[in-house]
């Protein structure tokens, strides 16, 4: 019996230490990811599509910009609603991606911001 629980809890710990090392996999790389911001004066009204992969956070937009102002973004997989909605908020109350990431989140939202940014800075 005691052979037993020291196997189970050696599988345990090797799934937790598993799971650890990919949730923080690539996370201070994440964070230092930089935000250059958009120059919307040299974009044209459309839709763009833009995306940013990093790890497992991976990101697709849709932007849409009329009369020079970002008026719509849309995720392709919105997996942090929370967080997208309020990056959304954010970059089109500013019109730019140069704005605080969601506190909590800031390799997700770097993401987002970083797909943003693609779509418009070709």
């Amino acid at each position: 019996m005691k052979k037993k629980l020291l196997i189970a809890g050696g599988i345990f710990l090797v799934l937790v230490v598993g799971m650890f090392i990919f949730l923080t996999n690539g996370l201070s790389e994440g964070v230092n990811e930089q935000i250059h911001g958009i120059d919307l004066t040299n974009v044209a009204d459309g839709d763009y599509v833009g995306e940013h992969k990093f790890k497992r956070w991976s990101e697709t937009v849709t932007v849409s910009v009329r009369h020079g102002e970002i008026t719509e973004i849309h995720a392709k997989k919105n997996r942090i609603l929370d967080v997208s909605e309020e990056i959304i908020n954010r970059v089109i109350a500013h019109q730019n991606t140069t704005v605080d990431t969601v506190s909590g989140a800031t390799v997700s939202s770097k993401a987002f911001l970083k797909a943003i940014e693609n779509a418009l800075n070709p």
